[in-house]
């Protein structure tokens, strides 16, 4: 019997920096894509110019850049896409990410030896449909969310040869892969072409066309109102499944790398091309730890889901991966039910032979509290004794961003250009 694959580790590049951070903490790869042509164009800060930078800077560590191409192009888009593709072509990206049919086939033909991911976009949901997109020259297939571990086992059983890529972390959408008309519905941003602007994620006052006196007569038509809109109501249609209007606690799947791997997954990807380089740091960290464990044949680490608290989010859930988790693992699931947190409170710019560290302030922090210097190295949590300017004076407080602090680290800490810091809190505020 072969030995199972061992799987990539993908990280989210939405800038050059986040980039850095991603290989620094242990991704294998990164994914990023020009603003026009990928669905991310807010927050990224990528063109022709740092996308060479950053194929070069990867592949100079023996690490792989795919390539997002994976928006719905309305055909103004596809008269241009060869022509802005060329130049990014010849830098040698390690694989494009498509998602559209047409865009997937000028591609294969003005290149037919440039490899091809497809795109969650596309919804793939069984073995016939990874099938159909490897006989078009597709290498990997990156599944639909909607998949649980059971169907995944499945088509890695039946497709052997074609590549699968699923995601373990980060913001779920409540449309079918992603495909979601909320933002086109209230903002007329559309998030097929890259410009979502997370409307599900706004905050709703849920009432009655009865309340409104619309019509009262009828039948109760209950409708959300956003805060921002008074006076604009969206109808909330409901069937025996629910309704599909709110949005999704986040994915996180630290607890069935194991499974991942055992089945021979290709590649675990985490999302946020959008999100801090803390973020991309954190994450990286947490699942390079979770992968590098399984694939030694190490038990799974609890404490690698309460590190994941440390991240702002909506609460975590499994997705579909389980339909049901067993009882002793209901925490897993309601990550939010955890009352230790961190915030990201600085960067290490530089540290002495006396080992303090100067550090430029991100979020407020005071001597006192209780920190975590966060490192590709290791992590080490200690409580911070003193703090001075970097004039020397003394300092009770970091008020915030714009500040430069000197703080004693912990000796044994082995601290580079990527470390950073974080505050405990004593409550989930």
């Amino acid at each position: 019997m072969n030995p199972p694959r061992q799987p990539e580790l993908l990280a989210p590049a939405g800038t050059l920096r986040n980039q850095r951070y991603a290989f620094a903490y242990g991704a294998d790869a990164v994914y990023a894509g020009l603003p026009r042509y990928s669905l991310r164009v807010r927050n990224n800060d990528f063109n022709a110019e740092t996308l060479a930078l950053g194929i070069a800077e990867a592949h100079a560590q023996g690490k792989r850049f795919y390539l997002a191409t994976n928006l719905m192009p309305h055909g103004a888009k596809l008269r241009t896409v060869i022509q802005d593709l060329a130049p990014i072509i010849a830098l040698h990206p390690d694989a494009l990410i498509v998602a559209d049919p047409g865009l997937l086939l000028l591609i294969r033909e003005q290149w037919p030896e440039q490899t091809l991911h497809l795109s969650v976009q596309a919804n793939t949901l069984n073995a016939a449909a990874v099938r159909f997109w490897a006989l078009q020259g597709v290498q990997r297939v990156i599944l639909s969310r909607e998949l649980s571990l059971n169907e995944i086992a499945e088509i890695r059983a039946a497709c052997p040869e074609t590549e699968l890529e699923v995601f373990i972390h980060g913001a779920l959408c409540i449309a079918y892969s992603g495909r979601c008309l909320l933002s086109g519905y209230f903002n007329h941003r559309d998030a097929n072409q890259g410009s979502c602007t997370n409307s599900c994620r706004w905050q709703y006052r849920l009432g009655s066309e009865l309340e409104q006196n619309r019509h009262p007569a009828a039948e109760t038509q209950y409708v959300l109102e956003e805060g921002k809109r008074s006076g604009e109501f969206m109808p909330v249609f409901e069937d025996e499944h629910g309704t599909y209007i709110l949005n999704s606690r986040d994915l996180q799947a630290v607890a069935h790398i194991a499974q991942f791997v055992a089945l021979g997954i290709d590649c675990l990807k985490i999302e946020g091309r959008t999100k801090s380089h803390y973020y991309v740091a954190r994450t990286t960290q947490v699942y390079r730890a979770a992968l590098d464990d399984a694939i030694a044949g190490r038990p799974y680490r609890p404490e690698l889901l309460t590190a994941l608290e440390g991240l702002a989010n909506r609460g975590y859930t499994e997705g579909f991966y389980r339909r049901h988790a067993p009882q002793e693992l209901q925490n897993y699931a309601d990550g939010a039910s955890r009352n230790q947190r961190q915030i990201f409170v600085g960067e290490v710019s530089s540290v002495a032979a006396n080992h303090w560290a100067e550090i430029t302030v991100k979020n407020q922090f005071a001597v006192g509290d209780e920190l975590e210097l966060i490192t590709p190295n290791g992590n080490w949590l200690f409580q911070l004794t003193a703090m001075t300017t970097v004039d020397g004076e003394a300092l009770s407080i970091a008020p915030g961003a714009g500040w430069q602090v000197r703080i004693p680290l912990p000796t044994a800490a082995v601290v580079n250009a990527f470390s950073l810091l974080t505050r405990t809190l004593t409550t989930a505020g």
